[in-house]
């Protein structure tokens, strides 16, 4: 059976969202969800679980490592596609075992081998 437009939206006004509600850490006073651990300082029911500085740090040096090599990569000498000179441009330290980086192989050329089509 058919409902008119004002009854759908009557029925669908329990809908709407609600706003969430915010605890106050114990340690900065930041607003944080609750029942979770305090993003600006790391703190949790009083306790410190995450040192958030040093977080901070990793990261920053991550980012500054990162932009290094940009810039190294973008500033190098780009050479007739030899292999060695490649290889010997990726520093092997900084792979990590997430990221693997794609090896250089040999040019193979797979020959596409067309056959006749059989009429009936």
């Amino acid at each position: 059976m058919r409902h008119t437009r004002a009854h759908t939206k009557n029925r669908r006004s329990h809908h709407g969202l609600k706003d969430v509600g915010l605890a106050t850490c114990s340690n900065c006073g930041e607003s944080h969800r609750p029942h979770h651990m305090c993003l600006s300082c790391g703190f949790y029911n009083g306790r410190q679980v995450m040192d958030m500085a040093a977080q901070k740090a990793k990261r920053d040096e991550r980012i500054q490592a990162k932009k290094e090599r940009i810039k190294n990569e973008l500033n190098a000498p780009a050479e007739s596609g030899s292999a060695e000179a490649e290889a010997a441009s990726i520093p092997q330290a900084e792979e990590t075992p997430q990221i693997k980086q794609a090896k250089p192989q040999e040019n193979i050329v797979a020959k596409k081998v067309d056959k006749p089509r059989e009429s009936k």
